[in-house]
């Protein structure tokens, strides 16, 4: 590890950071993660042996993410949220001996294109949180989230669903929602949502 005297982090010198990547004060960067162009890291954020991060995310103040988490473009992880590696987390094996790396297998947490997790929520590894979903302040998610989804609470569940532009999608008809702001339509078809493509 080097130390980056500029922001007071601690910085691997093992990873991959492209053009206009912020990285502000007391965060650490493990070694073989690789951050996308102009994504800002906040204040005091930790992030494990082989992250991948992709391009104009922001990570706020004191978020937690860990080996092998993979976060796609333009994603918004909120402060002190967590992404675990562990679903049976134990210090010792069975014969009493402290664990080592290898003693056990690192599961990740998958947040896809757009996707926005608010303050203080936990997600369980192995999870994913689908493109453009919404995931609550405080919420914990044990299961997959899917596509434009929001969900909240513990264990999270959906309560509805979001569109691009952040605001909830009103129904419109049984199958068919549209974005307030936008007016964005969208279909519902068995369970998932897809964007209505205007011809």
């Amino acid at each position: 590890m080097q130390e980056n005297k500029k922001s007071d982090s601690i910085i691997s010198p093992d990873f991959v950071r492209l053009h206009g990547v912020i990285i502000w004060n007391q965060s650490q960067i493990r070694e073989n993660v690789f951050i996308g162009e102009n994504t800002i890291i906040g204040s005091q954020v930790y992030i494990d042996a082989n992250v991948q991060i992709g391009k104009n995310c922001k990570i706020q103040n004191g978020a937690l993410i860990y080996d092998s988490a993979v976060i796609h473009d333009g994603v918004f992880i909120g402060p002190g949220v967590i992404l675990t590696n562990d679903r049976s987390p134990r210090a010792i094996s069975l014969t009493g001996s402290l664990k080592k790396s290898q003693d056990w297998e690192k599961v990740g947490v998958e947040v896809f294109e757009g996707a926005s997790i608010g303050a203080g929520a936990i997600c369980i590894a192995p999870v994913k949180i689908g493109k453009w979903a919404m995931v609550g302040a405080g919420s914990v998610v044990t299961k997959e989230v899917k596509d434009y989804a929001i969900v909240v609470g513990n264990p999270a569940r959906q309560v509805g669903w979001v569109g691009p532009a952040g605001a909830k999608l009103e129904r419109m008809s049984e199958d068919t929602f549209q974005c307030p702001k936008t007016f964005m339509q969208f279909s519902e078809i068995n369970s998932k949502l897809s964007e209505i493509i205007q011809k």
